[in-house]
């Protein structure tokens, strides 16, 4: 049974009874961002019951040291992890000297807490009565600034209900604060500075290992019947913590609320000494705006990401609201702003993956951003790795490969491996295609050829390298095989010639070879650089080819499809309509050992392979495929739905490929795999845009042209996305009768629908 107690809204995420039971999955659901930081949906005020407390900073990090049980030449010295910042939401609250803590309540009611997507805040409602048998109404507000991403603000407002009261707000900031996930138990923060000025605070922190510098700051006002009161507050100040407290007496009916603009400044835009100086730059500006103007300038800026990134649904409020929480939730993770930023499987609702750089950028997110955003964005995206290179040819090197072999990392904050299971540090080697795949993506659709030779070719020359020397000839299938591998579906390990790992790796190798040549002829002076850093030669191209070209290729003559691995058939094949549902999810009721050797898949792999290459496939091709693998995956990875629907529409499957996106879309909001209290599940989010876009709209790229195959669920209306082709900005609207097509700028466009040429003036709608 998934859980269902979010209301269907088309704009907004909705809850309306407050559960002790579900506060931590709330506290992922509601979480807010800004592309450079972000927080749970913790309480501003005391909460004494099970929560799960998180604020972080983008790019701040810790090495962790890996714990394992037996420790193997080539591990990873340490796990990176984004780290539980100092807080700096805190407001404790008390009516009569009684705090105001949910958890202890004799009675709470009218609860909502709602995350507004249109405008970018999170606003909570409710009548408690504390122990103390005072009733009273409290009001939240709180956002992250996408116009000033150094800078948060929360408005709290308590009304005392039952009779007059004497209310305290204790707005205070918080250094000693630890990560849910650590390995050790360590210490990540030291506090250096802990200082108060008149009614502002701050405490300067610097994380140990990597001496990251951060300022939290907090400036609060208060406000009485919506009038500012002239308060001196009481400050106390400890070693890691800094509080100010401010009384006033309320009669009942009688609004009092404190206003309070805080957040992070960090010595990645700041030189160490300035960190409180610039802290206090930003609260000099916000005081001036003041939480209105503030909260207008948020509801502008999201307005302006809405504008092009939203997808409408007509007839269908929960695929709605769907897709609009994924957008809105990878808008809050990143915005493009830095590229020494990405995007982390949780990016800033957990800890799980510690918040990381994972292959889900290249291979689900850079579609999102090139279409929603511009090229730039995408660009940097690109540049991340690239700059990066020399780490992954380290990381490389580390296994034993040279020449200037590159291996990119499964997880990483700097460029390093930073992954502690050997399965997949050492053996879930098909991450080195998916960031080959992202440059090929990225230039087919943006038209942009001169990312390739300004950074790209040397990254597939690298990785070229990785797979020449990784594959070995194998005299008995007088092949070129890649054995002990990991493939996407990561619920087999140490396998042999997995068909996605070694089709991907061949791919690769002639991709590169095909670049190297158009550089050559186009880009004498890039060529010659390339060649010169490389000092690549022919000898060693006609070696890449021959592995290229014998490359082996696991096949069932009987099934008539590629087989995932080698020994596939080897296992009991029993779909999963037959387990038994009490069985599921099997990630947390089997043994790895079982799964192991059980024929059940995590995630789209031979299947990935299709979506990756689709025009290297007929649809015959993929229809015996999925009707092969599908009814053997057990869907328990984020990744592997929104893969599903798209080939599912592909095939004109539309009931299974509606089931599929619903899924994508809500996996967090129904909590699918009853784990959402860990973290949203971010990557992933861009495949529920492509569900949408790729799979029910067709797009695809073909012969340097979009191309569309529009089709519609029978349980929608209708539909409508924008996508920035070249900049070029197509909307396109879908209903059960048509489809329409409208152009903004100047220049005409001509698309493919359906296979047939279609021109598309600006601002002149086109049917097809």
């Amino acid at each position: 049974m998934n859980q269902d107690y979010i209301k269907p809204d088309a704009w907004s995420i909705i809850e309306e009874e407050f559960d002790t039971g579900r506060v931590k999955s709330s506290e992922s659901l509601f979480s807010i961002g800004n592309g450079a930081m972000g927080q749970r949906a913790n309480f501003e005020e005391q909460y004494s019951g099970p929560s799960f407390q998180g604020s972080y900073i983008g790019g701040v990090f810790y090495p962790d040291k890996t714990k394992v049980g037996w420790w193997k030449n080539g591990y990873p010295e340490y796990f990176a992890k984004v780290l539980n910042a100092p807080n700096w939401i805190g407001i404790n609250v008390f009516v009569n000297d009684e705090p105001l803590d949910l958890f202890t309540c004799e009675k709470v009611q009218s609860f909502r807490r709602e995350l507004n997507m249109k405008e970018g805040y999170l606003a909570r409602s409710f009548e408690a009565t504390l122990p103390n048998g005072v009733e009273i109404e409290v009001k939240s507000v709180r956002f992250l600034s996408i116009v000033d991403d150094e800078l948060g603000a929360i408005k709290f407002e308590v009304t005392p209900i039952s009779s007059d009261a004497t209310v305290r707000f204790d707005p205070y900031l918080d250094g000693s604060i630890t990560n849910t996930d650590a390995n050790w138990e360590e210490r990540f923060w030291e506090t250096l500075e802990v200082k108060a000025e008149e009614k502002r605070a701050y405490i300067v922190s610097k994380t140990l290992k990597t001496e990251f510098h951060v300022g939290t700051y907090m400036q609060s006002e208060i406000l009485k019947s919506g009038k500012k009161e002239d308060l001196s507050p009481e400050v106390k100040t400890d070693e890691d913590r800094v509080s100010f407290s401010y009384s006033l007496d309320a009669k009942k009916g009688e609004a009092v609320a404190i206003v309070k603009y805080a957040g992070y400044v960090t010595d990645m835009n700041h030189k160490k000494s300035d960190l409180i100086q610039a802290a206090s730059m930003v609260l000099e500006k916000a005081e001036k705006k003041g939480f209105d103007q503030l909260k207008t300038e948020q509801k502008d800026a999201w307005a302006a990401i809405w504008e092009m990134a939203d997808i409408t649904i007509s007839g269908d409020v929960k695929a709605q609201q769907g897709i609009r929480f994924n957008i809105f939730q990878l808008n809050q993770t990143y915005l493009g702003k830095d590229e020494r930023l990405n995007i982390g499987p949780k990016g800033f609702t957990g800890e799980k993956y510690g918040g990381s750089t994972y292959w889900d950028t290249e291979a689900y997110c850079i579609p999102f951003y090139m279409a929603t955003k511009d090229q730039k964005v995408a660009r940097k995206l690109l540049s991340y790795r690239y700059n990066h290179l020399e780490k992954a040819k380290e990381n490389a090197g580390k296994l034993g490969f040279s020449n200037g072999a590159a291996l990119y990392p499964m997880v990483t904050m700097n460029g390093e491996e930073s992954h502690n299971e050997w399965e997949i540090t050492f053996e879930e080697i098909h991450r080195n295609g998916a960031m080959v795949f992202a440059i090929y993506n990225y230039v087919r659709f943006t038209g942009d050829f001169s990312y390739i030779p300004e950074k790209g070719l040397e990254v597939m020359i690298a990785i070229a390298r990785f797979w020449h020397q990784r594959a070995n000839f194998s005299k008995a299938k007088n092949k070129y095989v890649i054995l002990g591998v990991t493939g996407p579906n990561e619920y087999e390990n140490n396998v042999n010639n997995n068909w996605y790992t070694n089709y991907t790796a061949k791919w690769c190798i002639e991709y590169c070879i095909q670049m190297i040549d158009k550089v050559k002829d186009a880009y004498e002076e890039d060529y010659l650089r390339i060649m010169g850093l490389t000092n690549l030669n022919e000898s060693e191209l006609s070696s890449w080819r021959e592995v290229a070209d014998g490359m082996y290729f696991p096949y069932s003559e009987e099934h008539g499809v590629f087989l995932q691995q080698d020994g596939f058939l080897d296992k009991e094949i029993i779909p999963v309509s037959d387990l038994d549902k009490k069985q599921r999810p099997i990630n947390q009721k089997w043994s790895w050992d079982r799964i192991l050797r059980s024929c059940y898949i995590k995630q789209a792999d031979v299947l990935q392979g299709f979506y990756f290459f689709a025009d290297h496939f007929s649809k015959d091709d993929l229809k015996k495929h999925f009707d092969f693998y599908e009814p053997l995956t057990v869907h328990e990875s984020s990744l592997s739905p929104c893969v599903h629907s798209i080939q599912a529409a592909l095939l004109g499957r539309m009931e299974q490929a509606y089931e599929f996106y619903l899924r994508t879309s809500r996996l967090d909001l129904d909590d699918y795999n009853k784990e959402v209290e860990e973290g949203c599940h971010i990557t992933s989010m861009a495949g529920t845009w492509m569900s949408i876009v790729e799979g029910f709209g067709g797009m695809r790229v073909e012969d340097d042209q979009l191309s569309f195959k529009p089709q519609i669920p029978d349980q929608w209306k209708g539909y409508s996305f924008k996508v920035n082709f070249r900049d070029r900005i197509l909307k396109v609207t879908v209903s059960s009768e048509k489809t329409e097509f409208t152009l903004e700028g100047n220049d005409p466009l001509e698309i493919l629908v359906n296979g047939k040429p279609v021109e598309v003036k600006p601002n002149t709608p086109v049917t097809a």
